[in-house]
């Protein structure tokens, strides 16, 4: 993503985001073959907001895109939306996994062509929305059926890698699967772990698994829009965000989860800002200092996201200007949707 004068850059682009049997992304031409629109962005860039206001304009229903928000319990630190927008604008993909549950972008992939098809035969509008962005790739991509792990050696082997520096994890994806290594790395821990456990539990890289067997499901084509704002104001908004979350009880939210049984290690909390309240509820770390780290690693992550998007989703992808008001953040998603599916939207403040 480019910038002048801090202010991201906004091209004229197609306004649909698929893939070709090549692999790469391309912009489609032709009406009606949308079958979703997702909003996606870095953390705090505000893409809650604005699908409520997309939601209530197109009569769409919300696909959660989150791969946090999916645990039970787990509720202000993954800004979830509130129970009262969650009851105006139905709701998928929250609150359906318990965070020792383990829930990978496959099992996504799966879940979201059901949701999208059951809203679409409600004759809604299906809204992917967050900032995962393996998830999204679930949809607009081939799934494949991932081979099958014996429980108690995978458990052996993550135990082991859980200890290893991010920096010798790499190494471990680099030297068993060098086709992937580029996306696995990328994908962040998980997905280099997911990575190292098939290639030395099955004794065949990933990548060879899926070129070797057909695909599940095909890729769905969909409207693709990402929220996009300078860095100086995604930073304020995360120091904001972070703050608002301490103030809203996120220590008892924790502190909650982890007398509920839940472990630190478990994969609903090793996300930022539970590994760093917890580290203040052993008495390791200060409140102040958990909310400090908890700024900069998000700030880093969010970085990291707007990276990917920047470098994976393809040239039909519709950049939407984060800073704009909020009305003319929907109208250019909604319009972006009416040229796929000729609906009348009007985009006006509730």
């Amino acid at each position: 993503m480019t910038s002048t004068a801090g202010q991201p850059s906004f091209a004229s682009v197609s306004t649909s985001w698929g893939r070709s049997s090549a692999g790469r992304s391309r912009p489609l031409e032709g009406a009606g073959l949308a079958s979703f629109l997702a909003i996606t962005g870095p953390t705090g860039a505000g893409k809650t907001a604005l699908s409520l206001h997309v939601a209530r304009a197109l009569g769409g229903e919300i696909i959660s895109m989150d791969s946090r928000q999916i645990y039970r319990g787990m509720d202000i630190g993954t800004a979830k939306a509130t129970p009262e927008q969650r009851a105006e604008v139905p709701h998928h993909g929250i609150d359906i996994a318990d965070p020792g549950e383990r829930y990978s972008a496959g099992a996504f992939g799966r879940d979201a062509r059901r949701w999208i098809a059951a809203i679409r035969a409600r004759g809604r509008v299906p809204l992917l929305v967050g900032g995962t962005g393996f998830f999204l790739k679930a949809v607009t991509e081939p799934l494949f059926a991932q081979p099958d792990l014996d429980g108690e050696r995978r458990a052996a082997v993550e135990s082991a890698l859980a200890g290893l520096p991010r920096t010798e994890l790499a190494r471990w994806v680099r030297a068993l699967d060098p086709q992937r290594a580029g996306v696995a790395i990328a994908g962040g821990r998980q997905r280099m772990t997911r990575t190292v456990l098939i290639a030395l539990l099955t004794g065949r890289p990933l990548s060879w698994w899926h070129s070797r067997r057909n695909a599940e499901a095909e890729p769905l084509e969909g409207v693709v829009c990402v929220v996009a704002v300078p860095r100086e104001v995604l930073d304020e908004r995360i120091g904001r965000r972070v703050r608002a979350m301490v103030e809203a009880g996120f220590a008892d939210e924790v502190t909650a989860l982890l007398r509920a049984g839940c472990s630190r290690d478990d994969p609903g909390l090793n996300g930022v800002g539970y590994r760093e309240m917890a580290d203040c509820l052993e008495g390791r770390i200060t409140v102040e200092e958990a909310a400090r780290r908890t700024r900069v690693a998000t700030r880093r992550y969010a970085r990291r996201q707007a990276t990917w998007f920047r470098h994976q989703l393809g040239p039909g992808t519709v950049r939407v200007d984060g800073t704009a008001p909020i009305e003319a953040q929907c109208a250019r998603v909604a319009d972006a949707w009416r040229v796929r599916a000729g609906s009348s939207t009007d985009c006006q403040t509730p």
